[in-house]
């Protein structure tokens, strides 16, 4: 399976959303690289960066469904690297 190595930036600025946001993130537990979440207390608002490597339409899916939560926003960016999962894993 080709895959793209891609970062998401997500804001959050409505803390009611957050219960949504990580259930998407869940969902798609198995490509995420890694998960970094910064507080930032005082503009009331949570920002999440996630580094994934999985196929582009799941890439594309994921952030649009988390960006058409209300009061979230979202930032997709690509490597130019396309891998084969299946080969990463020898």
């Amino acid at each position: 399976m080709e895959t793209r190595i891609a970062i998401i930036g997500i804001i959050i600025e409505d803390a009611s959303t957050t219960g949504r946001v990580n259930e998407l993130l869940h969902g798609c537990g198995e490509f995420i690289i890694g998960r970094m979440g910064i507080p930032y207390r005082k503009a009331g608002v949570s920002i999440i960066c996630i580094a994934l490597d999985a196929p582009q339409n799941m890439i594309n899916t994921l952030a649009g469904e988390i960006g058409r939560i209300p009061g979230v926003s979202t930032k997709t960016i690509y490597s130019q690297i396309r891998s084969n999962r299946e080969s990463l894993k020898e």
